[in-house]
């Protein structure tokens, strides 16, 4: 039997979060359940799941505060997931940098935060999983209105790279966890948090469009949020499906994610074979070179 975990997840009043706590508890794990708003997520409380609340956005001051008192909940945090996101969807031209930062604030700066609170206890224990919930929509950015969302879960996924290779010296893992359309209510959320309210006419036809494409699919998504997250436990905990396996850097989740990625491959290597001859023109052919 696997050792029972404790778990601190963002993000937990509905979707993703709230599906993964349920998951972790009816695994036997241990649960830190943390949202902006206690109040949203105290039918999560039990003798196994404790609440905190939890801004991701605030300062750093704050979040070490929060690690602390979780830490002193069990006497660790065995697995840090960072679910905390927002959609805040709108155009580049609309939003301008203040509205990228707005969805850069939760879904990078705040996950980056909230690791840099965890590490110091991960690093003294010698183990722990950090997991980070990003998006298909980071190579499938080429989405009107969803710009700002996927750039930073783009380099949430950059980051998490970065970050798995500075901290596997502490024994620490990072599970990138990359899911496709879920049942969840991302869709009236974002819709409930543009990351503007300003409105150039030129784009109305484009926006209108777009934004039925996107209410038309709210509902029917092709995949379901809680066994995304078991499947989640289970790559962390070496169980299930996972069983036998190390885990992997990258979790693609659903079949439509599969497709997307494979499809970005497909159009990536086309370009490169296309233009390898620009690509390759540049190389320097007398001297040494050294590769990173």
């Amino acid at each position: 039997m696997s050792p029972q975990l404790v778990w601190l997840i963002t993000g937990t009043s509905s979707g993703f979060g709230e599906a993964l706590t349920k998951v972790a508890l009816a695994r036997g794990d241990r649960v830190i359940a943390t949202a902006r708003s206690v109040e949203k997520i105290k039918h999560l409380e039990g003798p196994t799941c404790k609440t905190l609340q939890l801004d991701v956005t605030h300062d750093f001051d704050r979040i070490q505060a929060v690690a602390k008192e979780a830490v002193a909940s069990w006497g660790r945090v065995d697995v840090l997931v960072n679910n905390a996101g927002v959609g805040a969807p709108g155009l580049t031209e609309e939003a301008g940098a203040a509205g990228y930062q707005k969805a850069f604030a939760t879904n990078l700066f705040g996950a980056i935060n909230v690791t840099n609170a965890f590490i110091p206890y991960m690093r003294d224990a010698k183990s722990g999983t950090i997991v980070l919930v990003g998006s298909r929509h980071a190579w499938r950015s080429q989405v009107p209105l969803m710009g700002s969302y996927a750039s930073s879960k783009a380099a949430l996924h950059a980051w998490g790279e970065a970050l798995s290779a500075e901290v596997k010296i502490f024994g620490i893992r990072v599970l990138i966890v990359q899911p496709g359309a879920h049942r969840t209510d991302m869709v009236s959320n974002a819709e409930a948090n543009p990351i503007s309210s300003k409105s150039l006419p030129f784009y109305d036809g484009m926006k209108k469009a777009v934004t039925a494409i996107y209410k038309g699919m709210d509902g029917k998504q092709p995949n379901d949020a809680s066994k995304a997250m078991t499947a989640v436990v289970d790559v962390v905990r070496g169980e299930g499906l996972a069983e036998g396996k190390t885990m992997p850097l990258w979790l693609v989740l659903g079949q439509d994610a599969e497709d997307d990625l494979r499809e970005n491959f497909r159009v990536r290597l086309q370009n490169l074979d296309e233009w390898k001859d620009v690509t390759r023109s540049v190389l320097i052919v007398s001297g040494e070179a050294v590769h990173l």
